[in-house]
């Protein structure tokens, strides 16, 4: 099931997939290595939702809603 990224909850796996209508990624998330294809883990939010905690690619990020919100992942087993 293809859902955004914010929408993960904690503990929730999920494999990226193309941006939301063709929206562009921002060249730092590229860098970051939020390619299609990666897996990614939504670790913890903060108390109001916002930033996200996210594993990606063997390490730790914070980020928040809005650089994440055209990002659509294929949701995997929760880990």
């Amino acid at each position: 099931m293809r859902r955004r990224v914010t929408d993960l909850e904690p503990g929730e796996v999920g494999r990226l997939g193309a941006p939301l209508d063709g929206a562009p990624v921002s060249r730092r998330l590229l860098d970051l290595g939020f390619v299609p294809g990666t897996k990614l883990k939504i670790l913890r939010r903060a108390p109001l939702g916002d930033p996200i905690e996210i594993e990606i690619r063997g390490y730790r990020l914070c980020l928040r809603r809005s650089q994440l919100r055209d990002l659509e992942v294929e949701s995997e087993e929760r880990g």
